[in-house]
């Protein structure tokens, strides 16, 4: 007999027996968090990532990203809360003890830009490999401008456990593959972020002003109110990074990136990275032998497709991450909405990975339709609304099918299913702490002051300052506090030798080039 999608409540009710309870357990997490080292005085740093902490192209856990000033830190995927952020304190508190005077900026968006000449890209050594990864950004440079790609995230990793997979596979696998039945299920997860997502930057925006600075000399057409000499923001944004100010590519509007089976993704993202770019051809690929960009494609490489979540594979030395997916299946999948909260010195909390958790495996145990074009549509602009506007008194949001509810209502329609998902997680797992960040999180869709932007936002109004005096003094408490932070799962010793270890591994890949890069960009292309 074949079987049928069950409703989330029949899910929800079939995990809640003793023997399926326990598989739920352990769940896998990963955080990136990206921040800009910056000046006493807010300036963008003009040094090159700090030699004492390794290589940035082959460190485990301490790297950049666009540029040089531009950090990231990237913690092993764990399955306890606790222990990844004991391990993302103490990357933290490890570099902070060796930046001497230079602070990390605490928001999201940009500290002072003098232009983006002033915004060094990030170097990885004279390998094929670190060569490619500068010129990508060179590409990013003369394709959006480097301001925009100095904002800072933080990327939430997820997965749940073999055993979770194994067990829901017997439950509804219909006897099929358990790889395609994960990959599809994935997707399914991530059509529903599309779907509710709008939620991740109502509660964790905290992006709804901006220093002045950054849209110097640029056009835009937001009604932005100013406070104090610099500082532009919106009454009601949520999170301007995730606005057309911030990661967007109008270019791929019309890629059409399928997410309703893997074969269909992988292949419309192959698409979009053959797909020629008339704006980006007039930048040139190699200007009298200098490369400008990896290609004049719609994508340079498939990083440059900008989403709020991606589905991931970890990809082999040289191989595309469409390759990886293509051939393995999905592995993970990658949250890419969540802005730094200023109030954590780590840019994140426990509160808010518990809520995720949550709100991911709701997504996964919905049952998930394929997306129609029209349903993109709707949901892109429910996301808009609540980028620019989400803490708009009565604002509405659109349901697929005609209904419109306001964001409150909605809001608490969708968590009271939350709430099963919080009791099924305590009952494995959360001793009540899942069931503690829900009530947290409820409380800031009944009351639009809770969230972190208007936290951020009230701030500014009540000591009447600009952003960036706001920043600094975040930025300094944070600089004193992790400098004098006691390692919590790692000892200093085990930084110094990673930052070894990552130069040898450097300049091991760097021996190890047999051909040229233009050899080199050509093998990688034609795979």
């Amino acid at each position: 007999m074949t079987k049928t999608t069950l409703t989330l409540a029949e899910r929800l009710q079939a995990w809640q027996t003793p023997a399926r309870l326990p598989a739920i357990k352990g769940i896998r997490r990963g955080i990136e968090r990206e921040s800009l080292r910056i000046t006493p005085d807010g300036h963008l740093a003009q040094t090159g990532h700090p030699g004492v902490l390794g290589s940035a192209l082959t460190h485990a856990n301490i790297t950049t990203d666009f540029s040089e000033s531009l950090m990231e830190f990237i913690t092993p995927v764990s399955d306890s809360v606790e222990i990844l952020l004991a391990q993302l304190s103490d990357i933290h508190g490890y570099t902070m003890r060796h930046l001497g005077e230079e602070q990390l900026w605490p928001l999201s968006m940009p500290c002072l830009l003098k232009g983006d000449d002033h915004i060094p890209l990030a170097r990885y050594g004279s390998s094929n490999v670190g060569r490619m990864k500068t010129l990508y950004r060179q590409g990013l440079h003369h394709r959006y401008g480097s301001r925009m790609q100095v904002i800072s995230g933080v990327h939430f990793n997820f997965s749940m456990p073999d055993s979770f997979w194994s067990e829901w596979h017997q439950l509804e696998g219909n006897g099929g593959c358990l790889q395609d039945f994960v990959s599809d299920k994935y997707l399914g997860l991530i059509r529903n972020v599309y779907r509710f997502g709008w939620l991740i930057p109502y509660l964790f925006g905290a992006s709804p002003a901006l220093c002045g600075s950054f849209l110097a000399g640029r056009e835009h057409q937001l009604p932005f109110e100013r406070l104090g000499k610099g500082t532009l923001y919106l009454p009601y944004a949520t999170s301007l990074r995730l606005s057309d100010l911030g990661y967007t590519n109008n270019a791929q509007a019309d890629l059409g990136i399928s997410l309703n089976s893997l074969d269909e993704y992988v292949s419309s993202l192959r698409r979009a990275i053959g797909t020629h770019a008339p704006e980006f051809a007039k930048i040139g690929v190699k200007v009298d032998g200098e490369y400008r960009q990896l290609n004049d494609n719609v994508l340079q490489i498939e990083n440059e497709l900008y989403a709020p979540i991606r589905p991931k594979r970890t990809a082999e030395s040289g191989e595309k991450p469409s390759e990886a997916l293509a051939t393995r299946g999905i592995e993970y999948i990658e949250v890419r909405s969540v802005d730094v909260n200023p109030f954590s010195a780590v840019g994140i909390d426990a509160g808010q990975i518990r809520f995720l958790d949550t709100f991911l495996l709701w997504c996964l145990l919905t049952p998930s339709a394929p997306l129609a074009e029209d349903e993109i549509a709707l949901n892109r602009r429910n996301f808009n609304k609540v980028v620019l506007e989400g803490r708009k008194p009565g604002l509405e949001l659109e349901i697929f099918g005609g209904e419109t509810l306001t964001l409150k209502a909605l809001g608490e329609r969708y968590f009271g299913e939350l709430k099963e998902v919080a009791a099924l997680l305590d009952a494995c797992c959360g001793r009540g702490c899942y069931g503690k960040a829900h009530a947290q999180q409820l409380a800031a869709i009944q009351d639009p002051s809770l969230t972190l932007s208007a936290r951020v936002l009230d701030e500014l109004q009540q000591s009447g300052q600009d952003i960036l005096p706001f920043g600094l003094a975040l930025s300094k408490r944070y600089q004193q506090q992790l400098q004098q932070s006691r390692p919590r799962y790692w000892e200093d010793s085990y930084f110094d030798e990673e930052g070894a270890r990552s130069e040898m591994r450097q300049r091991k890949i760097e021996r190890s080039d047999t051909i040229g890069f233009d050899e080199f960009l050509q093998n990688y292309f034609g795979q």
